[in-house]
This record gives structure tokens, sequence and C-alpha cells, in this order.
């Protein structure tokens, strides 16, 4: 078997040594480069572009205004294309330059003047919902993003809210409940009750985002290189907007420095647009500034929770308020926080509302397991507090109270199979758990959280064939995020019968190579990883049934070992991989080529859950946390790599460290962003992450992935920031209520608790 040994990535080397080609390493005859005129104003009318500076400028070849595009109702966050009359945020592209090398195109940018008129702004949910606040969309707010369901984050909701599509900031309002929640309350032996915040945090990956566009001139469709982590979703979006038959757009994915769900097409219609009116190829790879300008970090949320239990333990009443900023362009996700907060410690009384409000900020977008971590810091800490004023043990709470499969979520469908309280478990046996008095000792503070993520699904294609060679080649539609292509690999080994060493994986573009949704939301092994498994096996199956010719055997009697197809109890009588491939494909051959695929359109979610551990000390005199211990115990389902799922749930844990404790995407009052690069906006070094990191692989095969397999990606950036309040709580027993917990904040709360 080779599913579970670990193996390193497949494109790693390529990697670390900088020979993966990436869209910036790409360069066609004829190749201009695009420059974006950036908005200054958060809200303002555009009054006159004067483009003839720029065109002066040696180099430049065209400035593109709206009026040389065509008129592009904004049904996507992609076709706002360029602003058009009204700006809407700092960064939004008010012009696009287009020159022969990138140092014109950067100076013809500098000289296009634009007149603005400056207009009245909002920045926060409580400026957004005031009175008589200025409008970001005065004529009716567009339908919205659905990344938000690519990552499994789409609630089955047929009114899809309350909308107040004109006249207001508000995109969308949704209630949930059950049972009687104020008798619940009134008859709870405690409460507990908590408002938190959660800012703007962005992907921050280390390739920012990347599209080149050909046009194509016989079809009038397109050839596109992009830094996506869906090919077939841009190859979408640019038909659309090309008003071509998708057939006439061929994508191909490019290799990708970091996604993390960030990566969905932007800029790539623009492009697309611009090359056709130029008649040559288009490139346009974002500054650093520009990527954190005006790209889709994660959203500001504000969540007010309060939980009734009874005097054990038992949660019998929640009531929650969700407040989410979008920015100024709807996501469609606010309904889905509310449904995680009631959904993972079910209870049989709760109210939860749900409003998505709009700002003059840049739009919103998905960053691994979409609003979790901020639902989980909100539940998760009252929880802990809840355990803490009972003298309860905080993980016998957690699991007196955590779903089990066939519970009601908060739509009363029923849990799918999941290990929310078996990676519980595995956290109590942890050492780190049994020893942290001695930490306590030490003046450490440890703390735990339980978090997890629903799982998206999509159908899925894949196709097998056995190459002339006798090697096994994968076709797949599917974008290689974090070691995607390497899971592959082992999957189809396993299937097949063979080395891992004897499979190739071949992933072509939107015209060569078969259907796969995004690679995003958990789901990519889950579903094309599915897919693989079935071409595999049907492949193997067309093997052992033309040896089973050349034989004169049954094909149940057949095996292969070592690449070769034998007899069972004979191993004497074998015929190689290469051999029938050979006689598969030879002139005049009796047997049609080995060729299969595999489909699929799992419909059933496979939810992961992390329960984590943080072992840290405090400077009560800077407020500076340093984290001693990470603990990240996960339910994978069937561990396929272990190296890479390792991988995902160490990187994941450390961006959870980022959210508790350092990012925050901070705007001024007129919606200037502060911390527009990577001098103001912190991130975690190698010195700030965790000291000591373990990671425990908890196994609960899911029903329909591949051997069990689920999604590995979400879940362990979910409930590290909580993890980190509750040891604060443990160390001072002050629970932190704004994330990040900056070494300032916590000093200030320090100081506020002792006056």
């Amino acid at each position: 078997s080779v599913i579970g040994q670990p193996k390193a990535l497949i494109d790693g080397r390529a990697k670390v040594t900088g020979t993966l080609p990436f869209v910036r390493d790409l360069h066609l005859p004829g190749m201009l480069h695009a420059r974006i005129v950036p908005s200054p104003y958060a809200h303002a009318n555009i009054r006159n572009i004067d483009t003839e500076a720029a065109l002066r400028v040696p180099g430049v070849v065209a400035v593109l205004t709206a009026l040389d595009l065509p008129q592009v109702v904004p049904s996507s966050r992609s076709k706002l294309l360029l602003a058009r009359d009204r700006v809407i945020f700092v960064g939004q592209p008010v012009a696009l330059v287009l020159a022969v090398d990138e140092g014109a195109a950067v100076d013809g940018a500098e000289v296009v003047h634009v007149d603005y008129d400056p207009l009245p702004v909002v920045m926060t949910i409580e400026e957004a919902l005031a009175e008589g606040a200025p409008l970001v969309w005065p004529n009716g707010i567009p339908k919205g993003s659905s990344d938000a369901g690519a990552h499994g984050a789409d609630v089955d909701d047929d009114d899809n809210g309350d909308r107040l599509a004109v006249g207001t900031n508000i995109a969308h309002y949704k209630t949930r409940t059950r049972g009687d929640v104020t008798a619940a309350f009134a008859q709870a032996d405690i409460v507990v009750e908590r408002t938190i915040t959660t800012p703007m945090v962005h992907q921050s990956s280390l390739e920012t985002h990347g599209v080149i566009v050909q046009p194509d001139p016989v079809t009038g469709g397109a050839n596109v290189w992009s830094s996506t982590q869906g090919p077939f979703g841009v190859r979408a979006d640019i038909a659309e907007i090309l008003d071509v038959p998708q057939s006439d757009v061929r994508v191909t994915g490019m290799a990708i420095g970091g996604g993390f769900g960030g990566k969905f097409p932007i800029y790539d219609p623009l492009i697309a647009l611009a090359a056709r009116a130029v008649g040559r190829p288009v490139c346009l790879v974002l500054t650093r500034m520009e990527e954190m300008l005006a790209t889709n970090p994660a959203p500001p949320v504000q969540i007010y929770a309060r939980v009734g239990a009874k005097r054990d333990g038992t949660m019998t009443a929640l009531e929650g308020r969700v407040y989410m900023d979008s920015g100024c362009y709807p996501m469609n996700l606010a309904d889905f926080l509310g449904f995680m907060l009631v959904s993972f410690y079910p209870v049989p009384n709760f109210f939860v509302e749900a409003t998505e409000v709009l700002t003059f900020k840049q739009s919103v977008g998905a960053y691994r397991a979409p609003g979790a971590p901020s639902v989980i810091f909100a539940i998760d800490c009252l929880l802990d507090e809840l355990a803490r004023k009972l003298d309860l043990d905080p993980i016998e709470l957690r699991l007196k109270n955590a779903a089990r499969p066939g519970d009601p979520m908060a739509d009363n469908k029923p849990w799918p199979g999941m290990g929310m309280r078996e990676a519980l478990e595995a956290l109590r046996h942890h050492p780190a758990w049994q020893n942290r008095d001695a930490a306590r000792a030490q003046g450490r503070g440890v703390g735990i959280a339980l978090g997890g993520w629903m799982g998206g699904t999509e159908p899925a294609l894949a196709a097998c064939a056995l190459n002339q060679d006798g090697l096994i080649h994968i076709h797949v539609g599917a974008t290689d995020v974090s070691g995607t292509w390497t899971g592959f690999t082992l999957l189809a080994a396993e299937a097949f019968g063979v080395s891992a060493d004897q499979v190739r994986i071949v992933a072509g573009d939107t015209h060569t190579s078969p259907y796969a949704g995004a690679s995003a939301g958990s789901k990519v092994t889950y579903t094309t990883g599915a897919a693989v498994v079935m071409a595999a096996k049907a492949a193997r199956q067309q093997v052992l049934e033309i040896a089973a010719e050349e034989f004169e055997a049954a094909v149940e009697d057949l095996e292969i070992v070592d690449g070769k197809v034998q007899v069972r109890g004979l191993p004497s009588k074998t015929i190689s991989l290469r051999e029938i491939a050979k006689i598969a494909m030879d002139f005049g051959g009796e047997y049609a080529p080995v060729f299969a695929h595999g489909r699929n359109a799992i419909t059933d979610q496979a939810p992961g859950f992390s329960a984590q551990l943080v072992e840290l000390e405090l400077d009560r005199e800077t407020g500076e946390v340093k984290i001693h211990k990470l603990v990240i115990a996960q339910d994978v389902g069937k561990a396929i790599n272990p190296l890479a799922i390792q991988g995902q749930m160490m990187g994941g844990a450390t961006q959870g460290i980022g959210w508790g404790l350092y990012e925050n995407m901070i705007y001024d009052a007129q919606g200037q962003l502060l911390t527009a690069s990577f001098m103001d906006y912190a991130l975690p070094d190698a010195t700030q992450a965790a000291l000591e990191m373990d990671t425990v692989l908890v196994e609960v095969p899911s029903e329909h992935g591949p051997f069990g397999a689920r999604g590995v990606g979400e879940p362990p950036v979910v409930p590290t920031a909580a993890a980190i309040a509750n040891a604060i709580a443990d160390a001072t027993g002050i629970y932190m209520s704004d994330l990040p917990m900056s070494a300032p904040r916590i000093y200030r709360a320090l100081i506020d608790n002792a006056g």
C-alpha cells in the first residue's frame, strides 16, 4: 500500500530551486504589460480622465478607461472592470495603462490625471447602518459573489434571505430560530455572553495575482494563463465578458505561489477586454500594494453571542447576532456564519440573526475556512468561560455539547459522519494536556479550542491511461495547491496496484483536461480524488482483461505486482504493463488502448475538525505572547500523504497565529488603507510561530472520500485564535474580545483588570 506513506511533493524541488514557471515567467511575442491607475479616494465622482501625458511616455501603447470597454452589469466582483463615473473604494482601477515593458507602464500610470469630486464615506458597520448613511450602491445592490459556495460555505436557502436591495447598505439579512429562547434563558442556571470583533485579514500569498490573455483572432475568444485556483471558473468569467462560447476560451492554470481562497478571478476579465482592444497579448501581475488594496481579503466581523447552560454544563440556549462587513460588494457569507454559530454545538433553543453590510472598502472574499475563525473565536471562548465559571474540565464540557453524526444542524438537516469528538479525545490524551499543571507551574497558560469546516462539494472528472512506456497517466483539471497532484499520484497508485513512481499527473488546460472545480474548500481530494480512484480502477480492469486474454486465464486470478501482471501462485508467468501498452497500441492490434474515466457528483459533505492546544508565556510588562507549544489534532478521514497533511496542519495553524496575534488591515476614516504593504501589515515570522508544534492525525473515514479521506486544508486555521485567547485567559483570567490580540491590546487589558 502506498496510501499513508509520506511522500515529498512532486514539484517541491522545482519550487525551491526556482525552476517552476509562474505567470511572471511567461513572455509571449508582442506582449504588453498592464498597470492599474488606482483611485486615491474611497468614494468620489469622476469628472474627467486625462490620458494625454501617459500616451506620450515612450513605450506606452494605450491607456484604457471605462469608455473604451463595454458597459457590463457588475454581476460579480470581477465584472466591476474600470470605474465608470464613480469610485467606491481606494485602489479601485480607474484606468489601465498598456506598455511594451513594466517600467513604461508604471511611468505612464503615474501621469494619468483624474479629476475627482470626493464624496462622503462609511467605513464601519455602525456608520453604514446609520440613518442617512451614504449608499455604496444607491441604484440597487448586486446579487453578489458565489466564491463562498465554492468553498462549501453555501447554505441551502431558497429565498436567499430577506434582501433589501435599494436604499440601504444591508446586502443580506437572515434569521434562524429553534425552540423558545426566552424561556430557555430564563430557566438557565448560568449565562455567559460576549461581543467579539475580528478584523479584515489578507491571504498574503507569496505570489500576487497574475494573468496573461492572448486574443484569438479566429474565434474572438482567448488563450489565458492565470494564477488561479479554478481555471474553469476563469474560463466562464472571460467567456461571459467577451460574449463568446466557453469553448472559445482556453485557460491554463499556472503554478500558484499560494492561494488560501484568494486566487479567484478579479482582473482576468478586464485583461481579456484589454487584450481584445489592442489585439495583442496583455500581462498583469499585481504589485504587493495593489494586492493589499484591491483584491478580496477576509471580511471584518462582529458577533454578539450569549449562551445559557445547566450547572452540569449542558447548553440549553444560544442567542447570536452576526454582522459582517463585505466592503463594496456582497459576499453572501453572513448567513453561513450564523449557521456555524448554532450548528457545531447544537442547542434545543436558539435565535441567530445575520446581517451583511456594505462599506466603502475593497470587496472581500474567501480565506481558508471563510468566516469560521471569527465564529469559533466567539463560541469557543464563551464555552471556555462557561467551563471556568462552572469549574468543569473544558474538554469534558465540549464533549458534552459537541455535535454527533445525526444531530440537527441549524437548518435541521442531520450532521454527516465526522470526527469532532475523536479530535477532542486525541487532544485530551496528548501529553501537553495531561501535563498542563506542570506548564502552569512555570507561569504559562494552557488553552484549547475546537473548530471545523463543513467541506465543499462539486462534480468532477478524471481520466486514466496506460502509456506506451508502461507508466500510468492521470489526467485532471484541478489546480495543484499544496500537494494536490502528489495526493492524486498516491490515490492512483493505490487503486491501480502500482508504485507511486509509476504514475504521472497530466494537467493541460480547460480544452484538454477533464472538468474539476476550484481547488478550494477542502474538496479537491474528496471530489476529484474520488474520480481519480474510479478512473484508475477502471483502467486497471482493462489491463487485467487484456492479460487474461493473453494468459487464457480468468481476470479474478490475476494480480499486478512490480509493474507486471501475473497469475496468482505462478509468478513466473508475467506480462509487463509496457508490453500490454504495446500490444494495445500496435499496428493491427486486437486490443483497444487502455483508457478509462471516473466521474462523480458527491453531494454529501465530509466535515473536518481540528482540536488545538496552545501553551504560551505572557510578558505582563509588555503584553507580548510567546507560544511554546501548539498541538493540532485533526480528523483527516484517511491520511493519504501524512507528510503533506502535516504541512497543511502546521501551515494553517501558523496562519491562525496570525489571526490571533498580529494581522489587521486598518483603514482611516477617509478609507485609506494604512497597512498597504508588508512594512505595516504584520505577519508572523519564524520567530513568532510556535516554538514547538505537534500534529496528531485522527482517522475517522468519510463515507464518500477516496479510501475514506476528507479535506484537510481548512480546519487547522479555525480554532487557533480561540485556543490562544483561552490560554491567555488561563494565565491571566482575562478573556480578550478583539482580534488581533496584539501586545498593546493585551497590556491595556492587564492594566484595566488591575485597576
